[in-house]
């Protein structure tokens, strides 16, 4: 039984509410409402490798950003308290449906839509968190951490389980890798978070990243590619 009650239309706050966070639809002029933003660590072997883990040992974790981190206007604004901020581009998952315990072979009925996505990181504060075991939230859930392209539905994308991902840093190439790379499938991320959290319609996944992370600087001019999804660009301000 929920402990919250949903106050309903009319309801008179003690401030405004804060707008609900949400992203573009391509194709639409609908917005999809965003509820959580997990996102999946070292979901492909050769970044777990090149962060020092082992992917034959792990099983999946998660860890999550907020709604409001999210950014769709094509700026990136350099956050303080750093001087180490990487990139991780991936590919995002929208859900529609949500639900407990969800089997794997229905997991991708849960699915409204695809687009791409960057998991930028504080990593000098992201790695004084491991050092003292504690959360990472300071490193990874801060104001604009999360720019993401619009999402596109799964009527135009299919559910797309192989395609070439790359990223670019100035026109550099950076990463590069395919969806078939990825240690835990989009169905299994659903299946097993929702043993964990019930998940909701508006949940945002963020699927995991291929090897080749580092940093940026400001004024730098990002730029990212899933085949068969979107793109995404972007720019250090």
């Amino acid at each position: 039984m929920s402990t919250t009650q949903s106050a309903g239309k009319g309801a008179a706050y003690v401030f405004e509410p804060l707008e609900i966070p949400s992203l573009p639809v391509q194709g639409t002029d609908k917005r999809f409402p965003v509820h959580r933003i997990y996102c999946i660590g070292r979901n492909y072997a050769a970044h777990a490798v090149e962060m020092g883990h082992d992917p034959n040992k792990e099983p999946p974790f998660f860890f999550q950003k907020n709604p409001d981190n999210l950014v769709v206007d094509g700026d990136f604004p350099y956050p303080p308290e750093t001087s180490d901020v990487h990139y991780e581009f991936e590919m995002v998952v929208g859900l529609s449906k949500g639900g407990k315990n969800i089997p794997v072979e229905q997991a991708l009925d849960h699915v409204f839509g695809y687009g791409v996505g960057l998991d930028m990181t504080r990593r000098d504060l992201q790695g004084e968190a491991k050092k003292l075991g504690r959360p990472w939230d300071i490193g990874k859930a801060f104001e604009h951490s999360a720019p993401c392209s619009a999402l596109i539905p799964v009527s135009q994308t299919g559910h797309p389980d192989k395609g070439a991902i790359w990223f670019k840093v100035n026109g550099e190439m950076r990463q590069q890798g395919d969806l078939n790379q990825m240690i835990w499938k989009t169905a299994e991320q659903i299946s097993i978070l929702s043993r964990y959290f019930e998940l909701k319609p508006g949940d945002l996944i963020m699927t995991g990243t291929p090897a080749g992370v580092g940093a940026i600087q400001r004024g730098d001019k990002l730029e990212g590619h899933i085949e068969g999804v979107c793109g995404l660009k972007l720019a250090v301000v």
